[in-house]
């Protein structure tokens, strides 16, 4: 009964997102119809509160801001600066400028645990200018779809809180066993791009003029103020200057890039006026889906399914592969109703006590966790990165969902890799 339900709601989504009814509302009215047929609950006092405490969470607030920090970046010469002093030594390896999108996403998650935020701020500096330089767009908007992810993996990561809390198991020790496992699909993810690179040479456009190692360094002056910006943030959440959430840390960086585009002379009061608005576009587009989302999740709830689900797959007696094997596929799943917290939060008091039955490591299987829900990020139809690259290019979602598909299959090695060799995730923390 569960799966006819689950298969009826995706389809019923997939009709609306069809009929070209904007996300988020498509995302409520289904959640709306589960609420009203499947539970007792009354449907508009549940999405009010849902609505309003997912608008109104102060950790959010993050968000915006990051999305004004691309969008001034975007908009001033801080982001084609960017470009310059990186061009010189990314030209010479196959993909070239289509590396910044994996490079700058994996710098970025030291910043943002937010994958919506990386996947907006990173597209807005390097989506106009791969597509002024000529590179195709399939890759390119790929290549950023699955780089965005990373910001899940690489802490400080807002999954690995949540799952650490759920879980009793040491914060601490998830945040330092994500650094390889992040380190490492990023390296999948460059490595992909150079194959492909390889393959299409005619789709590449010409490199440069070939410089010296002297002038890579001089042209890489123009990455100071870009390092200058991403140092204040780290230092402001390393230091303890940004304390509980990385609310502050995104203030600082957007005080950051105003303060620098001012000093190159950049910023206007029509730039300010369009780096706003620009932002605050893109932001109610992004919070109308997660309020969607959060709705959704809520109706997944009271009708029981992530529940129900995860108990028919501990009652099936798996061995430890097809366990970990069956859970994936249950979490991609499950990635098409809920977003990544809600899949942890919902379902860690049923699947934990069958792990540790299994002799699962409680902090692997953490990280596990983490890259499975970094896969739902990019499977449709909820797949967050999709939509937020969705409303940056005006693609059609199954376009986003196609180009990004190569790189859901990397996670998929990915997971196979830390399953293999599991001291890619366990060895940092066990010595530190």
């Amino acid at each position: 009964m569960d799966l006819l339900i689950a298969a009826a709601l995706i389809a019923l989504l997939f009709i609306l997102l069809g009929t070209g009814v904007w996300i988020g509302i498509g995302l409520l009215g289904v959640a709306w119809i589960a609420m009203e047929l499947f539970t007792s609950r009354p449907v508009g006092d549940a999405m009010a509160v849902t609505v309003w405490g997912s608008a109104s969470s102060w950790t959010l607030t993050a968000l915006p801001l990051f999305i004004w920090m691309g969008e001034i970046l975007f908009r001033t010469k801080l982001s084609e600066d960017m470009f310059k002093g990186l061009a010189p030594w990314v030209s010479r390896i196959p993909g070239r400028l289509l590396h910044t999108n994996i490079i700058g996403c994996t710098i970025f998650a030291a910043v943002s645990g937010s994958s919506a935020a990386k996947c907006a701020t990173i597209g807005k500096m390097t989506l106009p200018e791969m597509k002024k330089r000529g590179y195709p767009e399939d890759i390119t908007i790929g290549s950023l779809a699955g780089a965005g992810t990373l910001g899940l993996l690489i802490p400080p990561s807002i999954i690995m809180i949540v799952y650490g809390v759920s879980s009793d198991t040491s914060i601490t020790k998830l945040f330092i066993a994500g650094v390889f496992p992040g380190l490492m699909l990023a390296s999948l993810f460059m490595g992909y791009v150079i194959i492909w690179a390889l393959l299409n040479p005619e789709k590449i456009p010409q490199p440069d003029a070939a410089l010296s190692f002297a002038e890579k360094i001089h042209e890489s002056r123009h990455l100071i103020p870009v390092v200058l910006l991403i140092s204040l943030v780290l230092s402001s959440i390393y230091v303890g200057i940004a304390t509980a959430t990385a609310t502050e840390a995104a203030a600082l960086g957007v005080v950051g890039a105003l303060v620098l585009a001012t000093v190159q002379g950049a910023m206007s009061w029509q730039t300010f006026k369009d780096s706003l608005m620009g932002a605050t576009r893109l932001y109610c587009m992004i919070a109308l889906i997660l309020a969607g989302a959060a709705f959704l999740t809520l109706a997944m709830g009271y009708i029981g399914l992530p529940r129900h689900l995860a108990e028919w797959i501990g009652g099936l007696g798996l061995t430890p592969f097809w366990l970990l094997f069956g859970l994936m596929i249950f979490y991609v799943v499950l990635g098409c109703f809920l977003d990544g917290i809600s899949m942890v939060v919902l379902t860690m008091g049923i699947i934990l006590p069958t792990v540790q039955k299994a002799g699962i490591d409680a902090i692997w299987f953490g990280i596990f966790i983490v890259l499975v829900v970094e896969m739902a990020q990019i499977t449709p139809p909820v797949g967050f990165n999709l939509f937020v690259l969705q409303g940056m290019t005006k693609r059609e979602i199954t376009y986003i969902a196609k180009v990004a598909l190569p790189f859901f299959c990397l996670m998929v090695l990915a997971v196979l890799l830390v399953y293999l060799f599991p001291g890619i995730i366990i060895w940092l923390p066990s010595h530190m």
